[in-house]
């Protein structure tokens, strides 16, 4: 049977993930994807997305709002666009995605099996299984609206989907992963994401296959009104469902030092002033920006080589490339396109033969570990304040714009206008409006 591997509570939040960062997404998470398949093979990287953990934390080293629902949209919609080009050089295809996309996973799945010569009328039937089981078997309060289907050349699949509750605007994610798996009815889950709801009705836990075979015997023997009657003869409470291994994902959009393991920060940023000289010289010759990338790359080396329970605090990976929100600060562009064309560079060189500059940035990861025991260095609300500090010299942009056309913008105003905070603050309302 399939592991469950955690929970976590993550906040609903509406809008879209804008161009600008999308397409950076979908390069940086196809080059992870193609770094992770290097180094572990692709079961590993189906292994990955099926931990909600790590897959939290794959979105905020991204960009993304580092504790919002919109992660599981914005990751899955980067995959599909960012492996689509790599499909039969990595054998990882990916199915379904938000809305109209996710009904359209069937079709998808049996064109996918008549392309590659796989079973697609199975995974088509895996697929609705899966999204009849969290939608129907797991009674949770939870309605499912995002369906991602990831399938390897061979038939191995995970799918990563998501339902809402409006009122509470919470979201709960729920990941399944083939491997291992014996029923779609019997603790079937790898893992559950969102917010403990009270009692839930989980048709699909192991004690409740008596339960699966009474319902069947019921309908079948007895008719509606003897069911009526057997349900109003109950007066024992269900019993208590297993707790799952549970990831707060605060309601704040602020990263707070609650939200990060501050050792392993000092780690990351130790390891990157240590080997950065040593393993990029080149790279820190560009001035400001390249000093800056390596502490980048660490978390994404991170991100690659990270055992599991390393991603228990996904908001330290959005200090790798901030986010579009402005928390914990926007994303520096000049960064995050040096970050792509390091990694970029490293992968080709890799599929050559030559793997020095892969092997360069593991060994960030490997040093940030050894040095998280020892190291010091800023608190977190220190190097967030610093992070903001250069933010227009880094190419900081946000939902909101350009940060240096925000800057140029209030040091304008704060010329020309009288000192009168009301009017001061409306102002500045207005100039950080989203741009169309």
């Amino acid at each position: 049977m399939a592991r469950r591997s955690g929970s976590a509570d993550l906040p609903l939040h509406s809008g879209r993930v804008p161009p600008w960062l999308a397409q950076r997404m979908a390069s940086l998470g196809a080059i992870i994807c193609q770094a992770i398949v290097l180094h572990y093979g692709r079961d590993e990287f189906m292994q990955r997305l099926s931990h909600p953990f790590w897959f939290q934390s794959f979105g905020a080293v991204m960009g993304m709002d580092w504790h919002s629902s919109g992660i599981t949209t914005s990751v899955i919609g980067a995959l599909k666009r960012g492996l689509a080009p790599l499909q039969g050089e990595l054998g990882i295809h990916v199915c379904g995605g938000r809305g109209n996309h996710s009904r359209k996973t069937p079709d998808e799945l049996a064109a996918l099996g008549q392309r590659i010569g796989i079973d697609g009328q199975a995974l088509t039937q895996a697929s609705r299984l899966v999204a009849k089981v969290d939608s129907a078997a797991v009674q949770d309060g939870f309605d499912l609206y995002l369906h991602g289907f990831f399938v390897t050349d061979d038939g191995k699949w995970t799918v990563v989907q998501q339902g809402m509750n409006g009122d509470k605007r919470q979201a709960r994610r729920y990941h399944w992963h083939s491997e291992n798996l014996k029923s779609f009815v019997d603790e079937p889950h790898s893992a559950i994401d969102g917010p403990e709801q009270g009692e839930i009705v989980n048709l699909t836990d192991r004690r409740a296959e008596s339960s699966r075979a009474a319902q069947l015997d019921l309908l079948a023997a007895l008719g509606p009104d003897r069911i009526v009657a057997e349900f109003a003869a109950l007066t024992e409470p269900p019993a208590a469902q297993p707790l799952l291994p549970h990831l707060i994902m605060p309601a704040h959009h602020d990263v707070r030092s609650s939200d990060v393991f501050t050792r392993r920060l000092h780690g990351t940023l130790a390891a990157a002033a240590e080997r950065g000289p040593t393993d990029f010289p080149q790279l820190l010759l560009t001035p400001g920006v390249g000093a800056r990338t390596v502490q980048s790359l660490a978390m994404v080396a991170e991100v690659v080589h990270g055992a599991p329970y390393r991603f228990a605090d996904p908001a330290r990976f959005s200090l790798a490339h901030g986010g579009k929100d402005r928390h914990p600060y926007p994303v520096p562009i000049k960064v995050y396109d040096e970050t792509i064309r390091v990694l970029k560079s490293a992968m080709q060189s890799a599929r050559l033969g030559r793997e020095e500059e892969m092997q360069a940035i593991k060994r960030l990861d490997d040093q940030a570990r050894r040095l998280e025991r020892t190291a010091s260095g800023p608190s977190l609300e220190s190097h967030i304040a610093t992070e903001r500090s250069q933010s227009a010299s880094l190419g900081g942009r946000s939902v909101f714009g350009w940060e240096q056309d925000i800057a140029d913008g209030d040091s304008a105003r704060s010329r020309l206008l009288p000192e009168s905070g009301p009017s001061i603050q409306k102002r500045s309302a207005q100039v950080r409006s989203p741009l169309p």
